[in-house]
């Protein structure tokens, strides 16, 4: 017989459910973080208690396990920072550099498909992700000849408990979560022991939001009322026609961003005591933000977003926006030559250039759907917000789902067709990506939905910015593989695909003989580059161009802050 599920405050449900050694799982929905995170850190710190974390995304706050110095493994999907900019983190780096903490890198739908392995109960799940990548040499991952075909495998990956943060409770523990759900609850029913919660409330009878209601009170263990208990993360209480019965609020970015800040300097441990350790319990954490400050939160969440600044008028593009520019004009062809369903837009770059592409395709009457791998499809993005994940795009998608959906059934799926709009730190002439580690190097950040989209999607376009660190000979680790890849847009031209390598058959205009150009972007590259005989001149970027894209991302963000002209011919600089 299933116990009744215990409702209790913050430090018993760590201290009762929670033991040294166990695989916890950090389940992640829209709200990507839970106050029971933070509490397992204060509880744990300095303790050998050999956790092996199994989080997707860790985000910067991950950081604060890390130095709590309680865990033995992490079962990954990212390991990086998300706000403002995604970029590595040097705890992490640090740790994983010196084995301090092992890591098991997989793509976002290869972790899915492991935990919803394990909750079902069977001994392997058909991926269609990780072959030709470095992560296909993962002990959970084999490829096997059937009488259906050739078939890759993963192992299935079973938590000892899963943490979450969802919305609301009911009286007998049943846990209700708006959409969009990221990762989903597969690796909750996974969970050998079930579920521990914090929720924003709990109510008498869930019934009415039954079709909310994602994890069953048979699954949960134990539930703690803490208000804003997934701060700095949010709470989206869901479309106007099925709200749940709750306050929702956005992400804290100022706070996150401090996090990010504090990882890389001197007072991390100082931060660490002042927002960790040092609040006696969540109430103290909820004094120490202020009621200011948690109020404009809610405030945010139910009003539009306000019209973006333009303090970056006038000033001359960067290299950044100038690869932006030309890869939406790339997005906004293919997807009229090919009649393209879905853009997948990848996060930074590539997410800001698939908007502006998307958009333009949908004014010539094209019916292709932006999707993003938290749940969204068809989703209209917000002027002067750039993240891709941000609260305010969610009302304005038609559907709101979880990454399994979007990137495995709609975006790879057998009917729609599909462009993936991706970045990368490293790429090869073969199109081979690498965003995970650096041979002899450090560590990068992991593969997120890259792998997935760039291993089954229609075409990948990539885009960067030109340089040697960028653009190798061959990539020591493959994150994904690039037989997908049709072109990079950089720059200081396009590298498309031919006969398998990647040639320059376009490059960007400028005073200077194109032969010198040519030159230029050859110095800048890691192999012998080849040049298309039918070698083509890119359009010039206009101040409309710019301004469109900066309307997205007015602080500069990921398309950075242009000082001075982007330099072409006799600069050396990487950027």
């Amino acid at each position: 017989m299933t116990e009744p599920v215990d409702f209790c405050r913050l430090d018993e449900a760590i201290s009762r459910y929670v033991r040294p050694g166990d695989a916890v799982h950090v389940m992640m929905g829209h709200s990507r973080w839970s106050a029971l995170v933070r509490e397992l850190a204060r509880q744990h710190w300095q303790k050998p208690s050999e956790f092996t974390l199994i989080m997707a995304s860790l985000s910067s706050l991950g950081a604060v396990l890390f130095r709590a110095g309680c865990l033995k493994k992490v079962v990954t999907v990212y390991s990086g920072d998300s706000f403002p900019v995604f970029t590595p983190n040097p705890v992490f780096q640090q740790a994983y550099g010196s084995g301090a903490v092992e890591v098991e890198n997989w793509s976002f739908l290869t972790y899915i498909q492991r935990l919803r392995a394990a909750a079902t109960g069977v001994p392997a799940v058909v991926t269609g992700s990780v072959r030709d990548s470095s992560m296909a040499e993962n002990d959970a991952y084999q490829e096997v000849d059937t009488a259906f075909g050739r078939v890759g495998l993963v192992a299935p990956l079973a938590p000892d408990v899963t943490l979450v943060h969802a919305a609301v409770a009911d009286r007998q523990g049943n846990l209700a979560i708006a959409p969009p759900m990221f990762e989903g609850v597969v690796g909750a029913l996974a969970s050998r022991r079930g579920v521990v919660a914090t929720v924003e409330k709990v109510v008498d009878d869930l019934r009415p939001w039954s079709t909310l209601v994602r994890i069953p009170a048979h699954r949960v263990r134990a539930v703690v009322e803490a208000p804003f208990g997934a701060h700095p993360g949010g709470v989206y209480a869901g479309p106007a026609g099925s709200r749940l019965p709750v306050q929702g609020y956005l992400e804290d970015v100022p706070f996150w961003i401090s996090v990010r800040e504090a990882t890389r300097g001197a007072d991390f441990d100082a931060w660490l005591r002042e927002w960790v350790l040092e609040p006696a319990d969540h109430d103290a954490y909820l004094a120490k933000l202020g009621p200011e400050r948690l109020a404009e939160l809610v405030r945010a969440a139910a009003d539009p977003p306000p019209p973006p600044p333009r303090e970056r008028s006038g000033q001359p593009p960067t290299g950044a926006e100038r690869a932006a520019v030309w890869l939406a004009d790339l997005v906004a062809h293919r997807v009229a030559e090919t009649g393209t369903d879905t853009v997948l837009a990848g996060a930074g770059l590539a997410n800001l250039a698939a908007w502006v592409g998307v958009g333009r395709a949908k004014a010539a009457g094209h019916q292709v759907a932006l999707a993003a791998e938290l749940g969204l499809w068809d989703y209209t993005p917000t002027p002067g917000d750039p993240f891709i994940f941000s609260f305010h795009n969610f009302p304005s998608s038609a559907m709101l789902l979880d990454t399994e959906q979007v990137l495995g059934n709609l975006v790879n799926g057998a009917f729609l067709r599909s462009i993936a709009c991706v970045g990368a730190a490293q790429i090869d002439r073969t199109g081979d990506i690498n965003t995970t580690r650096i041979d002899g190097g450090p560590y990068l950040v992991g593969s997120g939905g890259g792998n997935d989209v760039i291993t089954n999607a229609d075409e990948v376009l990539v885009v960067g910015t030109m340089g040697r660190r960028r653009f190798v000979d061959k990539c020591g680790y493959v994150t994904s593989p690039g037989r997908r890849v049709r072109a990079v847009v950089t720059d200081l031209g396009v590298l498309s695909m031919r006969d398998g390598e990647l040639v320059l058959t376009h490059v960007a205009p400028g005073p200077e003989p194109l032969a010198d150009r040519v030159t230029h972007v050859k110095d800048r590259c890691g192999w012998d580059l080849a040049v298309s005989p039918d070698l083509e001149e890119l359009r010039e970027v206009t101040a409309a161009d710019v301004e469109e894209l900066r309307s997205y991302d007015p602080h500069g963000y990921f398309l950075g802050r242009a000082r001075t002209p982007v330099p072409t011919t006799g600069s050396t600089t990487e950027r």
